[in-house]
């Protein structure tokens, strides 16, 4: 077995894998960026090596960096994970020539899946069902519109090198056959240095079906049956479950007895996956099921097979690596209940699902309904360099119909702050009629994206909740000793409250004691949906300027304080410029709303804050 291995990765998957390592008792190297030196996984390896600045193509795609460190620490073998430089034959093949073990398959295997067209070829070879289209040599155009019109409109047109949706173009007429080569040809060409392109029919009620393959050094291929991963926006993956909803067990035995065959065709060793494209329009069926491409690594959503067959997969791939055959053959292997992972993203959804960078001050969610698999924490950022993932919730019920109230329960019982992230829209997924009744195809996100990725309001019970917990902070003293009175001023039994999105609502208070103040800064978090709802009292004073009578000066959107113009201390006069803010390409200058003094400054030029966040106060001239 290893006894000492580096993990060529970052964040959730190198605490994945360093999670198994230490379980068998190897010694864990972690590599890092400028960007990740207070990273999770630096201090859960036992060692860790800088590789250089935060962009990825000069530290983690930097695999001389990554060697070296390897030797140098006196780490045996080199575990690439997923992304970056795991499906790169040719640093596999300098791992090995530096005398290391690889963690992963032969660079000749990887080189041989690597072409989706000669990928395809090879699989035609071998008995594999491929989907109708073009992989020929002649990449003229006008052999390509000949052939796109052959096969019938909608059609695909797909880079040969390509992946992660890049280099893919729909066209559903032949009109619009040239126009859309071109634009895929130059995508190509930018991203993979390659704009050939391979034609393939466009399946419309396409469903995303991928086996889980792993072989041994001794000729031994298993499957560990099916994934569906149908639920994805614009190629990338949401939702994953196992089994796939609606497979029966002739298709699934076809599918897979396939899936092994295309590895055996590649000499396949270690974890990899087969991914088949299914017309779901009838059901799944074997004659419908047709090879896409094949992935010569472990996946993102690998915990979902995991939990259906009870397999560590890492720690396959660690034995494998090491000479030990498959632990266990193929009769040994059974599917036990129903799995599913959420992917949750720090994102806006109905931002187009733009990244939500900064700091993350409170991560919770609770293990006892799920497995979460992280390499987030609080105090830990979310960089604009790197995938904005922060973790992945993992659950395993019985049957599927508890899979997802399991999942989101999870969801509405975790929390993310302050970033805005898409476990709301996950929920409401999670609760589609279509979803949930297993009508699924690769479509449905972007069929419903307007009522899935919507900021939805906090209902009547949230809002009392929350006004019930800022009128009871403690400290303070906010209730009359009289019900339904109070000194020179109505009763009061309602309030209105803020959000972070600077949005104003009215809270009903519940029956009891009457309010006799607010609490000047406090705020309260209230989960609803996969919603973070962070409320405050809405400041009903002062102008845009994020003026208050109390002398609290507020962020009125989210923004960047782009310089401070006062001290802690300094006396001002009112008018005086106090900071300026920068949001939505313009500057917002906020002032103080009387003669005083600055108190309690919190932020600094530079900082990046959210709407109604307090910047500072003014303390009133007597």
């Amino acid at each position: 077995m290893i006894q000492s291995l580096l993990i060529a990765n970052r964040g959730e998957i190198a605490c994945r894998v360093i999670r198994t390592a230490r379980a068998l008792g190897i010694r864990t190297v972690a590599v890092y960026s400028d960007a990740d030196v207070n990273a999770l996984h630096v201090r859960s390896a036992d060692e860790a090596v800088h590789i250089g600045p935060a962009p990825a193509r000069e530290s983690y795609l930097v695999g001389e960096k990554i060697i070296a460190a390897a030797l140098a620490t006196g780490a045996e073998a080199i575990h690439p994970g997923y992304g970056f430089l795991s499906e790169n034959a040719a640093f596999a093949q300098a791992v090995l020539d530096a005398g290391l073990v690889w963690v992963g398959p032969k660079p000749a295997s990887i080189t041989a899946m690597g072409l989706k067209d000669a990928a395809k070829a090879r699989m035609i070879a071998a008995g594999v069902p491929v989907t109708p289209g073009y992989l020929g040599e002649d990449q003229s155009p006008e052999r390509l519109q000949a052939e796109a019109d052959a096969i019938g409109y909608p059609v695909l047109i797909k880079a040969v090198a390509g992946g992660g949706g890049k280099g893919m173009r729909r066209v559903d007429a032949s009109a619009d056959f040239a126009e859309a080569l071109a634009s895929c040809r130059r995508e190509a060409a930018s991203s993979f240095g390659d704009d050939r392109v391979l034609i393939e029919k466009y399946i419309l009620s396409p469903r995303h079906i991928e086996v889980q393959v792993f072989g041994d050094a001794h000729g031994n291929v298993v499957h560990l049956f099916e994934r569906d991963c149908s639920l994805q926006r614009r190629h990338q993956k949401v939702i994953e479950e196992a089994p796939a909803p609606g497979m029966d067990e002739a298709t699934r035995e076809a599918v897979c007895a396939a899936a092994v065959r295309a590895a055996k065709a590649v000499d396949y060793e270690g974890a990899g996956t087969i991914e088949f494209i299914a017309d779901g329009s009838e059901g799944l069926r074997a004659d419908r099921v047709w090879f896409m491409e094949m992935n010569t690594r472990l996946q993102v959503e690998h915990p979902v097979t995991e939990a259906i067959t009870g397999v560590d997969l890492v720690e396959w791939q660690l034995r494998v690596a090491s000479g030990e055959p498959l632990p266990k053959k193929q009769d040994e292997l059974r599917i036990n209940g129903w799995a599913m992972e959420a992917r949750l993203y720090a994102e806006d959804p109905t931002k187009g699902f733009l990244p939500s960078i900064g700091r993350v001050d409170d991560f919770r969610y609770p293990t006892i309904l799920a497995r979460i698999d992280t390499g987030v924490e609080a105090g830990a950022e979310i960089s604009p360099f790197y995938d904005p993932m922060i973790a992945k919730l993992i659950v395993h019920r019985p049957t599927r119909s508890e899979a997802i109230k399991g999942l989101r329960q999870t969801l509405d019982e975790g929390m993310v702050g302050p970033l805005v992230t898409n476990a709301g829209f996950l929920w409401r997924l999670l609760g589609h009629a279509a979803f949930e009744a297993g009508v699924v195809d690769t479509g449905l996100i972007e069929r419903n994206l307007e009522s899935l990725a919507v900021r939805p309001e906090p209902s009547p019970e949230a809002l009392a909740l929350a006004a019930t917990r800022l009128a009871g902070t403690p400290g303070d003293t906010p209730w009359s000793s009289q019900s339904g009175l109070r000194l020179n001023a109505p009763a009061r039994r309602d309030v209105r409250l803020a959000d972070q999105f600077g949005r104003r609502f009215e809270a009903a208070l519940p029956d009891g004691p009457v309010f006799d103040g607010w609490p000047a800064e406090a705020e309260t978090g209230v989960d609803e949906g996969g919603e973070r709802f962070v409320l405050r009292v809405a400041r009903t004073e002062g102008g845009a300027g994020g003026l208050a009578s109390d002398g609290a000066i507020r962020a009125p959107m989210p923004g960047r304080v782009i310089s401070v113009d006062v001290a802690d201390g300094e006396r001002v006069t009112k008018g005086q410029k106090l900071l300026v803010l920068e949001a939505m390409k313009m500057e917002h200058a906020l002032t103080a709303p009387f003669e005083g003094t600055v108190t309690g400054l919190t932020v600094e030029a530079g900082a990046q804050v959210q709407v109604e966040a307090l910047l500072a106060k003014v303390e009133k001239a007597e």
